[in-house]
């Protein structure tokens, strides 16, 4: 068998289609599939043969022996095989509510199932006499009782073989589709169309993995359920090849088309900034920095990824990087989420670059600014270049830049891909650095970031209090209110946060900013609070943060608006309600705005969340103040799809890859495409 390079062919993922014009042809053309069957289908985005081959089944039946229904055990899922000896509708005198209720027999003993919403079709389709194959988990063994089972009617003919006696695939399904019906239809597009399920042109080694063809099978038809993730683990390779090839092929005709402005500039900024700053950068910014200087005087426009956890001291390193480019003559910009986020970065860049001589300019939806005027000369002010603060407010048409240097985005999983590229169009291939303080986990990194280099500051600067974390239940509030007091007693200031603006009917448990506030205010009088959400006009909001600065308001009350960019360090405490109904990364940003002091400092998390999964997720955040280790776990509790929000507009449709888990077969795709990468380069010479 060849070895792993020699399966790396010099042609592209894209030419797949080219090649297999079979998998291409529409689902009709499988025998049992007409017009009507294939509008259920396209619900399931299945409008192809490769399509159909492809949808993965949610789970499987072991049907090769049924367990008895005398051997169900109580909360465990299994399925069993029976027919129907009773059945009917079971309604209550008060209301319209009906309960639709039928009783299995398998010569062991009697299994009931029942569904709370009878509808109507249920007395026909469970008629008496019928057999059926039923899987569920049972409520109760006195007596057996499966509450909303999945069936499946058993029909003895010439397909048998296909539904019992083996392992079964159980497909994700749509109304008016039954699991046997998708199962025959995958079983008839195997065996007509399975021979031209080739392999791509970027083959892994087949040593190591089975062919295409055959993954393809077994993740359907697996002879033994240890096949599944065997297959699973090829088609996933795939798609990760797919995605990488993507990724570093545009990343290699950037490099080959773009032409680097020289921004690695030449101290004279610089260093009086570090002299004026107050606190020496630590080791991992210094690294950091060595990186980002090296790009900015490099053949190609810098693409780098700055990950930190929260208060690591990413703005510092934003500010040196500016000042290279600054130094070199360009303009620079900063894009903010937040008009408080872009407002407070105003205030402090403005406090360390006007005494440099640097035009420091805000730019947001209430405050615009002429852009790219250049300041007129005067004393030390006569760069003609500027630093350009703002919101999505830069993106406007209106706001163009000449002479762009360096692009930089703080907080970048807040913005979407095309946002990034619309703020790069303002200039000819300016730089980027793009910051987040919610780390990536490395599945996403390699994925969803992976045309860029990425930096990590992995060491917090001395000096900074020690953050605890508890989680409570909702009837601790009083204590908790009254802890909070005594922390503002002694000078500090506290942040108290709801998930909503208004209470929601539908939801009432919820609680909202806007009804709690004026508990909050009883709660800790004679103290001064202050209300701070989205809807609250931009400068009321200022005058409430400049209150909250000067420790005038001892405790904000707020939406989750305050998660990024809010820096008091006097604010020791932090209490978040309903903590269940935010994310982790999001409640440890949260965590973030205190702790920035010397002081020690308080997170109280209260829930009233019964779910075991929202109490582990919380009691992560309680054991640990790592972001990498939390975005990791968040990950994996949530999925990408949660967690990368707009950002996921420019990821494929991953059908068996895992991004929580992948990680590996992530890092063997990478190396598989940059082999075939190179090779092609070789070709091409």
């Amino acid at each position: 068998m060849s070895s792993p390079e020699q399966n790396i062919a010099p042609a592209t993922p894209a030419r797949r289609e080219e090649a297999l014009p079979a998998l291409q042809s529409p689902v009709t053309a499988v025998w049992g599939v007409g017009e009507e069957r294939a509008r259920l289908l396209a619900q399931l985005e299945i409008f192809t043969i490769g399509d159909l081959l492809l949808h993965k089944p949610r789970r499987y039946e072991d049907r090769r022996k049924f367990l008895a229904i005398r051997d169900l055990k109580l909360k465990e899922p299994a399925t069993v095989r029976g027919k129907i000896i009773a059945a009917g509708i079971k309604r209550w005198k008060k209301g319209t509510r009906a309960m639709f209720e039928c009783v299995f027999d398998d010569d062991s003993a009697h299994l009931h199932c029942r569904w709370w919403q009878a509808q109507p079709w249920m007395e026909d389709w469970y008629a008496v006499g019928r057999e059926f194959l039923v899987f569920g988990r049972p409520e109760s063994l006195r007596p057996r009782t499966i509450d909303h089972p999945e069936t499946e009617l058993f029909e003895p003919g010439d397909d048998e073989f296909i539904h019992v006696n083996r392992i079964v695939p159980v497909h994700p399904l749509t109304e008016g589709l039954t699991a046997r019906v998708m199962r025959s239809l995958v079983w008839r597009a195997l065996e007509k169309f399975g021979h031209a399920i080739a392999e791509p042109p970027i083959v892994p080694d087949l040593k190591t993995f089975p062919a295409r063809a055959n993954a393809v099978r077994m993740i359907h038809f697996p002879e033994e359920l240890t096949d599944v993730e065997i297959a699973r683990h090829r088609l996933a390779l795939d798609e990760f090849v797919d995605l990488q090839f993507q990724i570093q092929s545009r990343r290699k005709k950037f490099e080959t088309t773009a032409r680097a402005l020289p921004c690695a500039g030449n101290n004279s900024l610089m260093k009086p900034f570090l002299t004026a700053l107050g606190f020496k950068l630590t080791g991992a910014q210094t690294a950091v920095l060595k990186e980002i200087r090296a790009d900015m005087g490099g053949a190609h426009p810098m693409r780098r990824l700055l990950q930190g956890d929260v208060g690591s001291g990413k703005t510092a390193v934003a500010a040196c990087s500016a000042l290279m480019a600054l130094e070199s003559g360009f303009n620079v910009v900063l894009m903010a989420p937040t008009e408080i986020l872009a407002e407070q970065h105003f205030r402090n860049f403005s406090r360390w670059f006007e005494p440099l001589g640097i035009n420091v300019e805000l730019q947001t939806g209430s405050r615009k600014t002429a852009a790219a005027r250049a300041p007129e000369p005067a004393g030390n002010k006569s760069r003609a270049v500027s630093f350009y603060i703002g919101t999505h407010a830069l993106l406007t048409s209106g706001f163009d830049l000449p002479k762009l240097g360096l692009v930089i985005i703080d907080e970048q999983h807040k913005f979407g891909v095309t946002q990034r590229e619309a703020l790069l169009r303002k200039g000819h291939y300016p730089h980027l650095l793009v910051m987040t303080a919610t780390p990536i986990p490395r599945t996403l990194g390699l994925t969803l970031y992976g045309d860029l280099d990425v930096s990590i500051i992995d060491e917090l600067p001395g000096g900074r209090g020690r953050i605890k974390t508890f989680v409570r239940p909702p009837d601790k509030l009083p204590k908790v209110f009254e802890f909070i007091r005594e922390k503002i007693s002694g000078g500090r200031q506290a942040y108290i946060v709801y998930p909503r603006v208004d209470v929601v009917d539908t939801d009432k448990d919820i609680k909202a900013v806007t009804k709690e506030f004026e508990n909050v205010q009883r709660a800790l009088s004679p103290f001064k609070t202050a209300l701070l959400h989205g809807r609250i006009k931009p400068a009321e909001k200022e005058q409430v943060m400049a209150g909250f600065r000067a420790n005038q308001i001892r405790a904000l009350v707020a939406t989750s608006l305050i998660e990024v960019g809010v820096d008091v360090p006097n604010a020791t405490v932090m209490l978040v309600e309903n903590a269940e109904h935010f994310g982790l990364a999001q409640l440890h940003q949260l965590r973030g705005r205190i702790g920035r002091g010397a002081h020690e400092s308080f997170c109280i998390l209260v829930s009233d969340a019964r779910k075991e999964d929202a109490q582990s997720r919380l009691k992560i955040l309680e054991g640990t103040n790592d972001g990498f280790k939390i975005a990791e776990a968040d990950l994996r509790l949530r999925g990408p799809g949660e967690l990368l929000g707009q950002q996921q507009s420019g990821l494929m449709k991953l059908r068996f890859g895992n991004l929580a888990e992948d990680l590996n077969l992530i890092r063997q795709a990478r190396d598989l495409v940059a082999k075939n990468i190179a090779l092609q380069a070789v070709g091409h010479r």
